[in-house]
């Protein structure tokens, strides 16, 4: 017989226990992440005097005058990449070229020798406020190598670029990315010399004390992206795409033969499908120019509309997220050729996930964590980010039945996970109710912050069934959708 103060402490516990969510697993995203997360598509633009020179790098040569836009309008750009459906833009401050697009006070090779505004622009400030004006978000990327620098190569140089950096960081307002890439000496202008120089990047910039120090500090908000993270890692490729299994964790490794990992010294072989269970969150950013090169060329055309939307499956539907290249030509516009394919891109987005199929529907799951509403699967039908379906602890391999309420037709199925827990689930697979039996249509793997999946040929189904079939603890779905492609 069970005495009353022990059945007491009995269900106390049992209820303690029903309102106890799941134990995180593995490495976890820092809420500046979360936020990157929900960016999803964004771009990074060029436009310095190379644009002007129609070439991809610029040697840091070209005369301040050179940079002469005849009819420089940020609001046009970022309009035009708000119709596409981009959430942020990491502007180019400064590249390869050396060439500043705001008045620095590190260098004379800045905007300011140009006629630009009449010596008195500030490009970088115009394109934030014209970002924060529409409710995008604004990044910036200031090369490290600098091939107009004279000091470029020696300590002093080190100091003028964290300089640079201050100056980006403390004048722009917060910002939601800290851009940077593995360019790290060559063959450049150098103050006259004309020479190649040499750098031991796993050295000479000393990013541990330059993040540390300058980007957490100054800008806490904003994601340090480079092969290595910290924050966002480059996907290993300039496709726009991540395998199609694909993990937010990454354990960063150092070239063959060197013993750190840091921008242009690491092997990035995992870096397209991440390291699973690896040291760190750090999920891929996909980087594609719209067109063939960074920056404008005449030649050249925007990437079709069809094109884009695929690599938005490839990328954001694989748990990372989408960068396009936007380079202005050289009135300091995007082409109009860019601008009818970025809207039309962003339609497409728009119109096809524009209504969950589901948003009628019932779920019946085999487990609920606790037999507690808290998580119930019913959530993963609310289209709520913060509430999701758990499982009990032992419960690794449940599944969810969706009830429809009547015939549907989908050719897109997107789930996520409750990716604060980390990122938990290994393989899935989506079955419909057909002819008295269920038919699997899809089989997956990683899910993560999002995985959108694109059926060959569209199913119509009134009942369907989510089943997770590997994981190595209990889960945490978050949200489960059916879409029409509108196209």
């Amino acid at each position: 017989m069970i005495k009353p103060l022990s059945f007491l402490f009995l269900l106390t516990a049992l209820h303690s226990f029903a309102q106890t969510p799941p134990k995180p697993y593995g490495a976890l995203p820092a809420p500046r992440q979360i936020a990157w997360h929900e960016t999803e598509v964004y771009g990074i633009m060029h436009f310095t005097p190379t644009t002007f020179e129609n070439k991809e790098w610029g040697f840091g040569d070209a005369d301040p005058k050179t940079f002469n836009p005849s009819d420089f309008n940020a609001e046009q750009i970022i309009l035009a990449a708000k119709a596409g459906g981009l959430k942020g833009i990491v502007l180019v401050a400064k590249h390869h070229d050396g060439f500043a697009l705001w008045p620095t006070k590190t260098t004379e090779y800045n905007i300011t020798k140009s006629p630009f505004r009449g010596g008195k622009g500030d490009l970088v400030k115009e394109v934030a406020d014209a970002a924060r004006k529409h409710g995008l978000k604004f990044g910036v990327y200031c090369s490290p190598w600098d091939r107009n620098n004279a000091s470029y190569g020696t300590p002093e140089y080190i100091k003028i670029y964290r300089e640079q950096l201050r100056e980006l960081y403390t004048n722009y307002g917060e910002l939601f990315m800290s851009w940077h890439d593995g360019a790290n000496g060559g063959d450049g202008y150098y103050g006259g010399a004309k020479e190649k120089r040499s750098i031991d990047n796993t050295t000479y910039y000393q990013w541990d004390s330059t993040w540390t120090n300058l980007t957490r500090k100054l800008q806490p908000s904003a994601n340090i992206f480079s092969d290595i993270g910290w924050d966002v890692r480059w996907a290993g490729n300039e496709d726009g795409s991540v395998n199609e299994t694909s993990w937010a964790t990454l354990t960063p490794k150092p070239s063959e033969g060197k013993n750190v990992a840091v921008p242009g010294q690491a092997n990035a072989t995992e870096n397209p499908g991440g390291t699973r269970n690896g040291k760190f969150w750090i999920p891929a950013e996909c980087d594609v120019p719209l067109r063939k090169g960074w920056f404008y060329h005449p030649a050249e055309k925007p990437k079709t509309p069809e094109k884009l939307f695929d690599l938005y499956l490839k990328s954001v539907g694989r748990g990372a997220a989408l960068d396009l290249g936007l380079a202005p030509d050289t009135r300091g516009q995007l082409h109009d050729d860019d601008v009818a394919s970025l809207k039309a891109f962003g339609d497409h987005v728009k119109k096809t996930f524009a209504v969950n199929l589901i948003a009628r529907a019932s779920s019946r799951a085999v487990n609920v964590r606790g037999y507690n509403s808290i998580y119930s699967a019913k959530n993963i039908l609310d289209g709520k980010a913060d509430t999701y379906w758990a499982t009990d602890d032992d419960f690794k391999t449940p599944e969810v039945t969706i009830d429809l309420g009547q015939p549907v037709t989908f050719d897109i199925i997107c789930i996520q996970e409750f990716i604060k827990l980390g990122q938990r689930v290994e393989e899935f697979a989506v079955d419909v109710w057909e002819n008295n039996n269920w038919k699997e249509i899809h089989r997956g793997t990683s899910i993560g912050a999002k995985r959108i999946v694109k059926l060959e040929v569209p199913v119509t189904a009134q009942k369907m069934r989510l089943r997770i079939t590997k994981s190595p603890v209990s889960v945490a779905i978050s949200e489960f959708g059916l879409y029409k492609d509108s196209e």
